[in-house]
């Protein structure tokens, strides 16, 4: 009878004993050395903690059935089960927090559920550009399992895969130049197992044209003179443009927004002298107008009296020159130029006497 006829009847039987849903469990045989079963606990025994009871043999042998020593919780509920492997047919029995009831058994085949562990002893040989990895067999028959190959250079967007029989892999097509990661690990093949487990990846190495390397950022070339050379002209002309960009951009703003000055210096007095007291400060500026036009106007006083002196040694000059004429000549021609008009007045210096019309002109 095949295992999914085995599962139909053990269903019918769990329909029969009244209970609501079916049961689904996980079953995992680690290296053919620890099992492990789990189930939902809080689907399937709501509000209740069960038992779990398991034996290695068929029903024949009459083995006495053993509690789970370890078991795997989930929110305070029995979930799980971890135990030692001791056969390839498991019998399993779920009752009740007490032991006495059973609530639902059922036998597998523990053989077909192992998950392999990851290979041991890994080696790698390049060769041009083949690569062959091996890895030593494990204690499970090697026609059930198969060894997977997985790579990736900078230039792949994920993980290359190959697979060959247990336990060596050669693949072709490498390129010496390139940095490369691989990981490998076992799997169980169908044939073999109810559900084909694989293991765990292996540690991931790096490898370039044989060696082995600690990352593939060792793999980096340094760059060459010319290479060095190029950049460091490309940034400094880069500055440049940056540099002048921000001038254009200054004059631009400049232009467009001008800057306003700040009041705080053009009146620093006042604030740094006053504390900011308008009315004393403006009084001290008005004191020092008045000042100022003082000044301005005895200085315009000095430039008066200076036209005045000017003007008083042209009549003196003019005097002297009158003072060589012959007497009766200058009273001729002054009878003849000074004829006053009515309401005019006369003026007198030293010994001489000058007309003044009606615009006070003096007339000589």
């Amino acid at each position: 009878m095949s295992l999914i006829s085995r599962v139909e009847i053990v269903l019918s039987v769990i329909a029969m004993t009244g209970l609501k849903e079916t049961i689904k469990i996980t079953a995992v045989n680690f290296n053919g050395e620890r099992m492990q079963i789990t189930w939902a606990a809080k689907d399937y025994f709501p509000d209740r903690t069960v038992t779990f009871f398991y034996r290695f043999g068929t029903a024949l042998q009459n083995r006495a059935w053993k509690q789970c020593p370890n078991y795997i919780l989930d929110q305070g509920y029995n979930s799980g089960c971890l135990f030692k492997t001791e056969g390839p047919t498991l019998n399993i029995s779920f009752k009740d927090k007490n032991g006495t009831k059973e609530l639902f058994n059922y036998m597998l085949k523990s053989d077909f559920f192992i998950k392999p562990n990851p290979p041991e002893n890994v080696t790698f040989h390049w060769k041009g550009d083949r690569v062959t990895i091996e890895c030593n067999k494990p204690k499970t028959p090697a026609r059930c399992l198969q060894l997977e190959l997985q790579y990736t250079s900078k230039y792949d967007k994920e993980w290359q895969s190959r697979k060959s029989a247990c336990c060596k892999v050669e693949e072709q097509g490498f390129d010496p130049e390139k940095c490369y990661s691989f990981r490998v690990r076992l799997e169980r093949i169908p044939d073999c197992n109810r559900i084909p487990y694989a293991s765990e990846w292996a540690e991931v190495t790096v490898w370039r044209n044989g060696s082995l390397l600690d990352s593939c950022a060792d793999d980096i070339k340094p760059l060459s003179d010319n290479v060095i050379l190029l950049i460091s002209v490309l940034a400094v002309l880069v500055i440049l443009l940056v540099q002048i960009f921000v001038c254009k951009c200054q004059r631009f703003q400049k232009s467009v927004m001008p800057v306003i000055p700040d009041p705080k210096h053009i009146f620093s007095d006042l604030f740094n002298d006053h504390n900011g007291n308008f009315q004393e400060w403006i009084d001290k500026t008005d004191n020092a107008m008045g000042q100022t036009k003082m000044e301005c106007v005895e200085h315009e006083c000095i430039i008066e009296e200076r036209t005045e002196q000017k003007d008083e040694m042209e009549a003196s000059e003019k005097l002297c020159e009158l003072s060589n004429m012959n007497e009766g000549d200058y009273l001729s021609s002054a009878h003849n130029t000074c004829l006053p008009p009515a309401a005019s007045d006369t003026v007198s210096f030293r010994s001489f006497k000058f007309c003044m019309n009606e615009d006070k002109y003096v007339i000589l």
